[in-house]
């Protein structure tokens, strides 16, 4: 395993937390490593297709926080020589917990594609990436977490399939599947009382194949 690490350094799949909400009481099995190192291999050998590698051109991200129900969490997102950072501090008072960042609405049709690629540096906490299929305020996202390596860039594989339907903070049983030809926002959130500071930077959101799905399952 030491071998393979250091032939592909900095480079993790996703341990594929696709929890029951946000404040999740248990997460699915994680990948096993040696797997993990050869599927993000073979994912980085496809031609993926860029969703957003923030340019000085990208349209802003908004962050939305706890503030929304009372709590005392703040966040902020910037890019920056095109890597965009999500920082901030979660604080628990108040009943508060989370912070999130999402992208404006724009129409993506994804299904032509497998899942997506993360290329993110973290603080060895645990973050969720989110999709929503409306352009409302508020609704059902689908999401799955992954864990970030301290100030080490990480690439994270996440098939479609791992996504799940919450709806602030709860598992919503009989959600519809996700609509992969009407995806209108990508976001990250931290919360599972992870409080204190945190910083998330992502360099880019791509989207892989379903070409070689023989190949990445």
């Amino acid at each position: 395993m030491a071998e393979l690490a250091q032939a592909i350094p900095c480079v993790l799949v996703a341990l594929l937390y696709a929890s029951a909400g946000i404040a999740s009481e248990g997460t699915s099995p994680e990948v096993d490593a040696v797997e993990s190192v050869r599927l993000v291999k073979e994912a980085q050998d496809m031609k993926s297709s860029p969703i957003t590698d923030f340019d000085e051109e990208s349209e802003p991200w908004r962050t939305i926080n706890d503030g929304v129900m009372g709590g005392l969490s703040s966040s902020s997102f910037a890019v920056e020589e095109g890597v965009a950072r999500f920082e901030g501090t979660v604080s628990l008072e108040n009943n508060g917990g989370f912070a999130s960042v999402r992208s404006r609405p724009q129409d993506h049709d994804l299904s032509p594609f497998r899942g997506i690629l993360l290329r993110v540096r973290g603080d060895g906490k645990r973050y969720a990436f989110r999709l929503r299929t409306s352009s409302a305020f508020d609704g059902v996202s689908y999401q799955v977490f992954f864990k970030t390596v301290p100030d080490q860039w990480i690439t994270v594989l996440i098939p479609f399939e791992a996504f799940q339907p919450v709806f602030r903070g709860r598992l919503v049983r009989g959600a519809e599947p996700l609509d992969l030809k009407s995806v209108k926002t990508f976001g990250f959130l931290i919360s599972d009382k992870q409080a204190g500071p945190f910083r998330l930077e992502v360099d880019w959101i791509k989207a892989y194949p379903v070409a070689q799905e023989g190949n990445v399952r």
